[in-house]
C-alpha cells in the first residue's frame, strides 16, 4: 500500500462485522419501515439509508431480492399504482403475517442485543 492509504489496524474486521450485522438485520429493518406505512422500493431504500445513520449498507441488489422473498413468504403484499404518473410504482405493505414475523424478529434482536450488552458490560467490569 502506498503512504496515506494504509488501513487502520482492525478496520477490516470492523467492516466485516458491520456487513454481517447489516445482512442479518436487513429483513428486520425493512419490515419495521413497512410497519409504519406502505412504501415503494426506492422510497424504502432511501428511508433505510437515511434513518440508519450509515449503519445499514443496503444496496438495490440486496433490497429487491429481499422484497421478493418477503412477498413470496406472505409477509408483505405488493401492488402497482400509477397515481397520475406515466410509470406505475410498486408499493409494498406489511401483512398481518408480516407483523407477527416482525414481532418475532424484534424480540430476537432485542434478546441478542441485550445479551451482547450484558456480556460486554461484564467484561468491562472484569477489566477494571
Amino acid at each position: 500500500m502506498s503512504e496515506g492509504t494504509e488501513t487502520p489496524p482492525g478496520s477490516a474486521s470492523v467492516a466485516r462485522l458491520r456487513r454481517e450485522l447489516s445482512r442479518g438485520t436487513t429483513e428486520l429493518a425493512v419490515l419495521s419501515v413497512l410497519g409504519v406505512r406502505r412504501r415503494y422500493g426506492y422510497e424504502l431504500l432511501k428511508v433505510l439509508r437515511e434513518t440508519g445513520e450509515g449503519v445499514l449498507e443496503i444496496k438495490e441488489g440486496t433490497l429487491y431480492p429481499l422484497l421478493h422473498r418477503l412477498e413470496d413468504s406472505g409477509h408483505i403484499l405488493a401492488t402497482w399504482e400509477a397515481e397520475g404518473r406515466a410509470r406505475p410504482r410498486k408499493y409494498y405493505v406489511i401483512t398481518p403475517e408480516g407483523r407477527t414475523h416482525l414481532a418475532l424478529l424484534r424480540a430476537e434482536w432485542n434478546s441478542l442485543a441485550d445479551g451482547m450488552r450484558q456480556l460486554l458490560d461484564t467484561l468491562d467490569e472484569v477489566r477494571e
